[in-house]
């Protein structure tokens, strides 16, 4: 019989074990060891008290792992990873954890629950939809081998201890998404590289990169000084500052035609879509 109950008492472990299994067979392949797998829950904001496992005879094969912050003014949940061990699918178990979920929401008084999805996973796509998800943005996630970089060096690129990004966003042509937001990269700021440009002392440019993962959140050149090759420098100077093979930029807003010519003259591919996804909570 599978029992439902809240993630609070759970060890970390344990759910990593569930987490590598119900992934096994995604779409795309799915690297976390437990080093990345807890970054990737504090990165997120981990709430267990917010987070559903299914039980069947104490062993977890179901969970719906949530963060929470403030989300554009708004008390949000976001579902950093739901999945089902491959035995236990097709038998309600991911619809009754959001029920619950959304029930626990409603007695803290959240507002709305925010997740990303794989736009060809259309089965996962109908089950958000079924559940009052509604589709907000959509992203295309990029990758680059670091041998195939297009290396520029014209500019002199900073490396810094930290950025106040506060005071950059005007250089954004989209808001980020949770996993790459403003507080994402604050709740592991030792994890990332910084890197600026600047002229005249003030900065027209930055990025940010994973020193081990290759992820890059966020990378930005003021809108005065753009098409001077100043972004392609800054990847440059990122590539160099991670122990990754390969860089990853994930959840770029389409279509944003500026920022998909530059990322593939550089030499990043296109490799998957997602819809971004929200559930106001009534």
């Amino acid at each position: 019989m599978i029992c439902y109950r809240m993630l609070e008492n759970v060890k970390l472990e344990t759910i990593h074990i569930a987490f590598v299994e119900a992934f096994s067979d995604y779409q795309v392949k799915i690297d976390l060891p437990f080093w990345k797998f807890q970054q990737m829950l504090k990165r997120r904001g981990f709430d267990p008290t917010l987070s559903i496992g299914a039980f069947e005879d104490e062993r977890l094969i179901a969970f719906v792992l949530n963060g929470f912050r403030d989300w554009n003014g708004k008390k949000t949940v976001y579902d950093l990873g739901t999945g089902v061990i491959a035995d236990y699918r097709r038998r309600g178990v991911t619809s009754e954890m959001l029920q619950q979920v959304k029930e626990r929401m409603r007695e803290r008084g959240i507002d709305q629950y925010l997740l990303e999805v794989l736009q060809n996973n259309q089965s996962a796509v109908l089950l958000y939809q079924k559940q009052g998800f509604e589709i907000q943005r959509t992203f295309s996630c990029y990758h680059l081998d670091k041998n195939n970089l297009s290396q520029k060096t014209a500019y002199s690129v900073e490396s810094v201890e930290s950025i106040d990004l506060e005071m950059l966003k005007e250089f954004w042509d989209f808001r980020p998404s949770w996993q790459n937001s403003i507080e994402s990269v604050k709740a592991v700021p030792e994890d990332f590289h910084y890197a600026i440009v600047r002229n005249d002392n003030i900065i027209i440019g930055y990025g940010i990169i994973d020193k081990r993962t290759g992820d890059i959140p966020q990378i930005a050149v003021h809108k005065e000084h753009r098409g001077k090759g100043i972004a392609s420098n800054i990847v440059t100077e990122l590539a160099k500052n991670t122990e990754a093979l390969k860089l990853s930029i994930l959840n770029i807003e389409t279509p944003l035609k500026s920022v998909e010519d530059f990322l593939f003259k550089v030499g990043f591919t296109s490799y998957v879509g997602q819809y971004e996804m929200l559930l106001k909570v009534e």
